[in-house]
């Protein structure tokens, strides 16, 4: 017989049999009946955020790591505040349950004018709204709720994009029969398919005299490393990853090359990948940023593009298929194999032939490549950060963190809050400026009621560095400067047990990445750098291009 429960204690259940433990927000009198359920659940806690935008980049960073993701928040102002945090998870495909507790249907449906409304009765303009920025939204009801919040959550997990769930406050603590959670059936391709998809592959693989296969962003979002690992040593061939791609592959491994970057990264990768005959790519996303501004030469005649749900063959034939069942089929086949040709040397590698003392980009991005270790969890600011970190190289097991798409400043900080708090045993480390810093810095509070330990590594330029390189045109205009912060003191008073630190040369910057772990706490590291426009080589290439664009 089917078991009665409240449809809140059912949403619930759902969410913890996807692994969820946390859940984000900030509390609202139309949630009130959602929380106080919550508060008495047993297996999944309420986190709570300083805002609803952080609480839904903290969901983010939290997807990140646990593959899905839940906040609550309260209808109009709540939902609206946590909206461009949605909006970023669909644009980078973080899979995000957003509940807004609504009020109840009884003045929903008699159109009262309630606060928190537009004053004109209408409730549905909210979930309207987010149509558009999630891959699923729907009031749930009593009739709907059994079927409705299950199939929402699949869709998350299957589209790997956010879903809304708009509950009434009458909705939540109503009592329904529930059949039990069912688990969702898995899709399995035409063996007919398969066999023509893997087989056309081979035959471009075997014609192809060298070869290189590029990882991308949707590799890791759709959780493919080890298909496309397996299909990197089935054809030992060089594998490089794309600047959204980090995570997607081991950057340790024998046949990892480095970063492609077109025009703007290192130009020994650039002349591997482009010189080849047959690209190979896995998760490809064709943006302006991962296409470092569409100088990335990548003919479709020359690629195999593999997607999470179809692949692509030299722009001739495109199969709708698993991919998985592709790639198992064509290492059951005798396939040309590539000569390995080793890691072409980063950026990062080696210290600066242009050494400096005072703390520049050059000299410190190959002190932070050295303290990077396994496993670490790196969670990165867009900024200047967002342009030298991908150069890089990751230790084993290293998760990196950034919006590549979406590009939302203040999103590193809270995002790392919510990383951490899903993996409690990974040491994390956050990279932000000072700029995104002043959007959400009150998040180093809700880290500090955690008992959070996050390295921060501060960079401190006097403002919104990046813009003034993408701007060619007013490099130096003066709403890209920012009112000077005591950050020092201001850390402090939202954490008082952060070990903080101020440096401003090469030598300083060392010393303190050396005391990193002496003190069991959050560490704070400001860099201070002198010259407003120093930034890393992506970035000066960037501006170079841009500035010969518009000559």
């Amino acid at each position: 017989m089917p078991a009665q429960q409240t449809i809140s204690s059912f949403l619930y259940d759902c969410l913890a049999k996807e692994g969820i433990t946390e859940i984000f927000g900030v509390p609202g009198d139309y949630n009130f009946a959602l929380l106080d359920e919550l508060e008495s659940y047993s297996g999944i806690r309420f986190v709570d955020n300083r805002n609803e935008l952080n609480a839904g980049y903290a969901a983010d960073g939290y997807a990140h790591v646990a593959g899905l993701s839940a906040m609550i928040t309260t209808f109009g102002v709540g939902e609206l505040s946590a909206s461009n945090a949605v909006a970023g998870a669909y644009s980078e495909h973080i899979p995000l349950i957003h509940i807004v507790g609504s009020p109840a249907f009884s003045m929903q449906e008699a159109g009262t004018k309630a606060h928190h409304t537009l004053m004109n009765g209408d409730y549905s303009v909210f979930l309207r709204m987010h149509q558009e920025i999630t891959c699923y939204a729907v009031k749930i009801t009593p009739e709907n709720a059994a079927e409705e919040i299950p199939k929402a959550i699949a869709s998350a997990v299957r589209e790997r994009k956010p879903v809304y769930l708009d509950i009434p406050q009458d909705t939540a603590t109503t009592r329904i029969e529930t059949p039990g959670i069912q688990q969702e059936l898995s899709y399995m391709s035409d063996e007919l398919v398969v066999q023509e998809t893997a087989q056309l592959m081979k035959e471009a693989i075997d014609q192809a005299e060298k070869a290189v296969l590029l990882v991308d962003i949707f590799t890791s979002r759709y959780h493919m490393e080890n298909i496309i690992l397996q299909l990197a040593e089935h054809l030992n061939i060089p594998t490089a990853q794309m600047m959204q791609g980090k995570s997607g592959f081991n950057e340790q491994h024998p046949l990892y090359i480095g970063i492609y970057a077109g025009a703007f990264g290192s130009q020994q990768v650039r002349g591997y990948v482009e010189n080849a005959d047959l690209i190979i790519t896995a998760g490809l996303l064709e943006s302006d940023f991962n296409m470092a501004k569409f100088t990335a030469d990548l003919p479709a005649e020359k690629r195999i593009d593999i997607q999470p749900q179809e692949i692509s063959i030299q722009n001739k034939a495109r199969y709708n298929t698993v991919v998985e069942e592709v790639i198992d089929a064509l290492t059951l086949m005798e396939c040309r194999t590539f000569e390995q040709i080793g890691y072409l040397p980063s950026f990062y590698d080696f210290p600066s032939e242009n050494y400096s003392e005072r703390l520049l980009a050059e000299t410190y991005y190959p002190i932070i490549q050295k303290l990077l270790q396994p496993k670490d969890i790196v969670v990165v600011e867009t900024g200047t950060f967002s342009y030298g970190l991908p150069h890089v190289r990751l230790p084993e097991n290293t998760l990196f963190i950034s919006q590549g798409s979406w590009q939302s400043i203040g999103y590193a900080l809270p995002a790392a809050f919510g990383a951490e708090l899903a993996a409690p045993g990974r040491r994390v480390l956050l990279f932000m400026g000072d700029g995104s810093f002043q959007l959400t810095a009150q998040e180093l509070s809700a880290m500090a009621e955690q008992n959070l330990k996050p390295v921060i590594f501060f960079l401190n330029n006097k403002g919104y560095t990046v813009e003034r390189y993408l701007n060619t045109e007013n490099t130096h205009a003066r709403y890209n400067d920012i009112p000077h912060w005591d950050y020092m003191q201001l850390v402090k008073s939202f954490y008082p047990a952060a070990e903080t630190v101020s440096v401003s040369t090469s030598t300083e910057f060392e010393e303190a990445v050396a005391r990193i772990g002496q003190n069991d706490t959050l560490h704070f590291i400001e860099m201070n750098v002198d010259d407003q426009m120093d930034a890393p080589i992506h970035l000066k290439r960037l501006r170079e291009f841009a500035e010969g664009s518009s000559s």
